[in-house]
């Protein structure tokens, strides 16, 4: 699938595409393990958490903050960590502190000068309104879990932005996430630009592709014309 012609709405994902949550997650982790004594790796973390946050949210809903906490006390636990659970709050109250890519807001001025912007994340209301306060520019749409009731890849997120944008508007999607994203657009036949920041290449067999691959958010902004 082509990328549309006069495109007029991009829609982004927020946390590890705009968002170093990454490193947010990580340093999170360590401030408080450090507090025991325990030493976290991230190159066991990061796989770890990113898999075990999945799981939790594939079953049913409720806000992010307590998945993450959820998320935190089953990490922690198979860090070999003894986190008691009261304590697992330590990582929702780090989202606010996350940071955003060095060139995030520069690549966000740019595209608001040219198009209609967007949010669709897998978070609630009330954190995300936290991690806006990193951004210079103002949305015109945004998505996220808590108003749909459901976490991507459930495709909600998605019809949902398409509903209030219009099925005319001809409107392009850019993401990190290939499971959360990428691969639920390719379903539903919307242009999506994959950020392969991990340089990890699509997989092998996968039915359809993105719309285009990129190394980074500035090549993606690049090829959009912005």
């Amino acid at each position: 699938m082509a990328l549309p012609k006069n495109v007029t709405f991009v829609s982004l994902e927020v946390y590890g595409t705009l968002i170093d949550w990454e490193t947010g997650i990580y340093e999170a982790f360590q401030r408080e393990a450090e507090k025991d004594g325990f030493t976290i790796d991230r190159d066991q973390l990061i796989p770890l958490f990113m898999e075990t946050q999945q799981e939790i949210m594939s079953g049913s809903y409720e806000l992010y903050a307590e998945v993450q906490r959820r998320t935190a006390v089953r990490v922690a636990e198979q860090l070999g960590w003894e986190l008691e659970p009261v304590r697992s709050s330590f990582l929702p109250n780090s989202i606010p502190s996350w940071p955003p890519f060095r060139d995030t807001n520069a690549l966000l001025e740019r595209l608001k000068k040219k198009f209609q912007i967007g949010l669709i994340s897998n978070i609630d209301d009330k954190l995300l309104g936290a991690t806006r306060r990193h951004f210079r520019v103002d949305f015109d749409l945004v998505v996220t879990a808590q108003q749909v009731r459901s976490y991507k890849p459930d495709p909600a997120h998605f019809k949902e932005c398409k509903r209030r944008i219009g099925s005319k508007t001809r409107w392009v999607h850019i993401a990190t996430g290939l499971e959360t994203d990428v691969l639920p657009c390719i379903k539903l036949k919307t242009p999506v630009i994959w950020v392969d920041r991990h340089k990890q290449g699509f997989p092998a067999g996968q039915r359809g592709r993105p719309t285009e691959i990129t190394k980074d958010l500035r090549s993606a902004v690049k090829l959009l014309g912005a």
